[in-house]
């Protein structure tokens, strides 16, 4: 009696242990290293430059073996916000270099590029006498 008495105190234990011990193993098996995966390649910055003067105005620039380069200059805007002009440029899977210009100031941001849809003129909108349903009763009353 007095084993089984035991036995059973041990029970929850016993359960808990094997509970970590498997949760052990399960963190174990996602540390080991996953191969197949390609490293990626290191890409070199082949020039880069920054200027700050300290009173809002900055400017930088960086080209990369890859093809991308950046570059940007800021002034301090009227209202206290930065105005950014600047631009970025990289490669197409084409081969092309894709281009993009943007002006960063109290108007918000606004890219320019070829890259970027564009929307089509939207059509003129009926006055809005005949298009209202009083401008159509109206409408109705005066030819009859």
């Amino acid at each position: 009696m007095f084993f089984h008495l035991h036995c059973t105190e041990h029970l929850p234990s016993t359960s808990i242990m094997k509970t970590i011990i498997l949760a052990c193993a399960f963190a174990l098996a996602l540390a080991v290293p996953q191969y197949g995966r390609p490293n990626p390649k290191h890409i070199a910055i082949i020039s880069e430059d920054r200027q700050d003067d300290g009173n809002g105005r900055f400017r930088y620039s960086f080209e990369a073996e890859n093809g991308i380069s950046v570059s940007a200059a800021g002034t301090p805007g009227s209202k206290g916000q930065s105005n950014i002009d600047g631009n970025f440029r990289f490669r197409l899977d084409d081969g092309r270099t894709a281009e993009v210009r943007y002006v960063a100031d109290e108007f918000g941001y606004r890219p320019e590029s070829p890259l970027i849809p564009t929307t089509h003129p939207l059509p003129p909108t009926p006055s809005s006498r005949s298009a209202s349903p009083r401008g159509r009763v109206a409408a109705a009353v005066k030819c009859g």
